[in-house]
């Protein structure tokens, strides 16, 4: 792994804002406007003022949502509504959540990691990224001077062996707790004993990461240690190599945790073509083996269990609006020589993919859809006949995709990507396709700011 250290995070004093609870919030770029104004009115000094400020009327260069969360985070550190811990500290995050009827904890921690560009280190992507969030991340984070979210990274580690030295380092410690607005508890312990953090740093030596969320983010970091760079050679310095410009926030997760889940992100397609089941099915041709699999959007539910229990990434369910049925599709032999015909650019891993058969044989190959609008994608399966019953919305998605207002004619149910994809597709040198994986729970915004000046 790429070098981590430990950093004096700048955190909320509980005794100025009262509950933690009340100050954190998602990652941006899961609020949608409505959770913003639930957070702007949940406490003045809730994070979402840095991560994702309101336009306002009159904006323009000199003052804008950029330089407004510049400015509430000067003040809220003078006025001590933040402060900057005593110590250097690796930050010990556990997330407690209900899956599936139990209750499940992921473990990690929190710390500086080296910046690496991707192809010439350790740290390696696993999805493509977008232009327009990276410059809206660019230009938050250069006007903050502060990594506001952490990156999410994933590194082996078969027996634990390094969280396991911190999760015996805080035994008998009072964290701090927060519970979100999905009801996820998240508890931090900063653990400053210089031993334990060697320990930690040596046990982590030579492992590789992989990005698992926060792409952009991650690029964003490496654009901003350009820009620094650049700045300080027109003065005739160099950025120095300790500089916190050249490292990031990184929550870091053993693959081999037990809380480490990967969950399905399904789709509901917009400007495809009204269709029946028969229809399809005739599309799928010989790559895909077919069967009714019942009707109505509410079969999503039980359809989907069935897909889950069988566990191949090649088997899909289809719904067609225009009559109202369900169909599954198994990919055969002759699918899949297809599928590495038309994906020869690619390794077997990412040919297997069920976002990768979905995308780049079924939609774009047999439906002859290439240029489709991006889906509506659905992470909570009950959104699934949600969005079957009442139709796209007019106004944006969580993506920023503006809905038609109409029906949704086509929807699909996919098989997440496993850790073990992300792992192989990356040492590939790869990129999966957009969506493949959906990490649960989302990492909070608000508990831990790293500093880069």
């Amino acid at each position: 792994m790429p070098s981590i250290s430990a950093f004096r995070g700048v955190r909320y004093d509980l005794g100025h804002v009262g509950s933690l609870s009340d100050v954190i919030a998602p990652p941006y770029d899961v609020i949608d406007p409505e959770l913003q104004d639930q957070l702007y009115k949940k406490h003045p000094a809730n994070v979402v003022r840095l991560i994702l400020n309101r336009d306002e009327p009159g904006d323009d260069e000199h003052s804008n949502r950029y330089t407004r969360a510049a400015r509430f985070l000067r003040n809220w550190r003078r006025e001590g509504v933040l402060f900057t811990e005593g110590d250097p500290a690796i930050y010990v995050y556990h997330q407690e959540f209900d899956l599936g009827g139990r209750t499940v904890t992921r473990r990690g921690f929190m710390c500086r990691t080296r910046l690496e560009r991707f192809g010439e280190g350790n740290i390696h992507p696993h999805e493509e990224t977008h232009g327009g969030a990276k410059a809206d991340r660019f230009k938050l984070w250069k006007a903050c001077r502060a990594n506001l979210s952490q990156i999410f990274g994933l590194y082996p580690d078969p027996k634990n062996d390094a969280q396991g030295i911190l999760e015996a380092a805080i035994i008998g410690q009072t964290p701090l707790v927060a519970t979100d607005h999905l009801g996820v508890a998240h508890r931090v312990w900063p653990v400053t004993d210089i031993a334990v953090i060697n320990r930690v740093t040596a046990a982590m030596a030579g492992k590789p990461v992989y990005i698992a969320d926060g792409h952009h983010r991650y690029e964003t970091a490496l654009n901003l240690r350009e820009d620094l760079a650049a700045e300080l050679a027109q003065r005739g310095e160099q950025l120095a190599p300790e500089h916190p410009a050249n490292f990031v926030l990184m929550m870091c997760v053993s693959m081999s945790d037990e809380g480490m889940l990967v969950l399905p992100t399904h789709r509901l397609f917009r400007g495809v073509p009204p269709m029946t089941a028969d229809q399809l099915a005739a599309k799928l041709g010989d790559a895909f083996s077919t069967e009714r699999a019942g009707e109505g959007p509410d079969r999503a539910i039980s359809l989907w269990e069935e897909i889950e229990t069988e566990g191949e990434q090649g088997t899909l369910g289809f719904y067609t609006a225009e009559d109202d049925r369900w169909t599954i599709a198994r990919i055969t032999d002759g699918g899949r020589r297809t599928m590495a015909e038309i994906a020869a650019d690619h390794c077997a891993d990412w040919q297997g993919l069920g976002v990768s058969i979905l995308h780049r044989l079924v939609m774009d190959t047999l439906l002859g859809l290439p240029n489709l609008p991006a889906p509506k994608y659905v992470r909570a399966l009950a959104e699934v006949p949600a969005g079957l019953k009442e139709g796209d919305s007019a106004g944006r998605d969580l993506t920023g995709q503006q809905g038609t207002g109409g029906r949704f004619e086509l929807a699909a149910l996919v098989m997440p990507a496993t850790v073990e994809h992300i792992r192989a597709i990356s040492n590939a040198g790869e990129r999966m396709p957009a969506k493949s994986t959906y990490f649960y729970p989302k990492l909070l915004s608000g508990l831990v700011i790293n500093p880069i000046e």
